[in-house]
């Protein structure tokens, strides 16, 4: 099926006409970061096999891959992957969320499948705020950002500091794997490409718990072009959220672990 047009589908023998939007504002990136996943598990021949936890926010449109899908209430992803893995232990399960569904809402679930070390993986798609519901500040937002709540700025005074997840993540011992990827370059979205396969390759050998973040832009609520979007993430976001691999456990490190 192509985007933004209108498609004949069949729903119970019934044929039915429906309108495709397209999957994202334009120069957004979340529909870059769910096609990357999508090649990869394409790459692994897991697109079968993989079931997709997903919440509320922008990141939901991976439900519009052809990928089996659970939609879940804002937050609970974590909550829902765990329940599948542990009912389907032989599929691959995974969430893609937003930056303030994963780590304000859901920072519970989030927390509590990492101190489960829950063999699970989680993407959380990093815009720096709420763009589905009019750009609020996030968990995320930088220092200085403006958004519909934060007029003037994020004021550490008033508003403290972003959270840096991968890294908060990275410190907790039931997690295997953790990195950061970004996509505002062709050497980024193939290093981004990696790291998805590593935290996917992580779950398949049972290790733990697995987590990627992306930089993703966000057009209408940056204020900015797609271009100075771009830009942004090169100038502003990477220096505050720095990409790289920030945990890999080796099977020797595991083995300690457990012991």
């Amino acid at each position: 099926m192509s985007e933004g047009t209108v498609e004949k589908v069949k729903v119970g023998g019934l044929q039915r006409s429906y309108w495709l939007p397209l999957r994202g504002c334009p120069g957004c990136q979340h529909p870059t970061a769910h096609r990357v996943i999508g090649e990869v598990l394409e790459e692994m021949n897991m697109d079968g096999e993989c079931i997709v936890a997903i919440g509320i926010g922008c990141a939901a449109a991976m439900a519009m891959l052809n990928l089996d899908a659970v939609l879940g209430s804002h937050g609970g992803p974590p909550d829902i992957a765990t329940a599948v893995k542990r009912l389907k232990p032989d599929k691959l399960v995974l969430t893609v969320q937003g930056d303030g569904d994963c780590v304000a809402i859901g920072a519970g679930p989030l927390l509590g499948a990492i101190v489960r070390a829950e063999n699970i993986t989680i993407f959380m798609l990093n815009n720096t705020n709420y763009g589905t519901t009019g750009g609020q500040i996030a968990p995320t937002t930088l220092v200085g950002q403006k958004t519909v709540t934060t007029p003037e700025g994020r004021n550490p005074a008033r508003e403290g500091y972003p959270i840096h997840t991968a890294e908060f993540v990275a410190g907790f011992d039931g997690v295997a794997y953790s990195a950061r990827g970004a996509l505002n370059t062709m050497a980024n979205y193939n290093r981004t490409k990696k790291y998805i396969r590593r935290a996917l390759g992580t779950q398949l050998e049972n290790r733990g718990l697995s987590f990627v973040e992306v930089l993703t832009a966000c057009p209408p609520n940056w204020h900015l072009s797609p271009v100075e979007c771009i830009n942004h993430i090169t100038e502003k976001l990477i220096p505050e959220f720095p990409v790289g691999e920030f945990r890999t456990m080796t099977k020797s490190e595991e083995a300690a672990a457990k012991h």
